[in-house]
């Protein structure tokens, strides 16, 4: 990774993923009595922590996206569905952590950006 690299893309590729994240979460919850339902998961963080580690470029890092793929690990109840509510409901709960969490950094990035531009201590 480069000495030029901005949070600002990344915060908000993480906002996006929590966004979609939600969607896929709520799909989940009104499938959960459509037989042979697998439920979805939406992959990113683990994305993008592991290209952090291996030293990615901004480029490449800009060219990542979420990927929403199907759970196979879970069980499946006699019908086939997978999606626990109580389940989904808790990833609900930690992705607008998640969420609240991008956003706060985000508004401290553009906030020291601003004080650099205006010249504030």
């Amino acid at each position: 990774m480069s000495l030029t690299f901005e949070a600002a893309p990344i915060l908000k590729r993480l906002m996006s993923a929590t966004t979609l994240r939600r969607d896929v979460l709520a799909n989940n919850i009104a499938s959960q009595n459509l037989p042979g339902y697998r439920r979805r998961e939406v992959n990113f963080e683990e994305k993008l922590a592991e290209a952090l580690d291996r030293g990615a470029s901004d480029k490449e890092l800009a060219g990542m996206s979420p990927e929403v793929v199907l759970d196979w690990e879970t069980p499946t109840r006699a019908d086939g569905n997978n999606v626990s509510p109580e389940e989904e409901a808790s990833l609900m709960s930690e992705n607008r952590i998640r969420f609240e969490l991008y956003a706060m950094l985000l508004r401290g990035n553009n906030e020291l950006i601003s004080q650099a531009i205006n010249g504030d201590r």
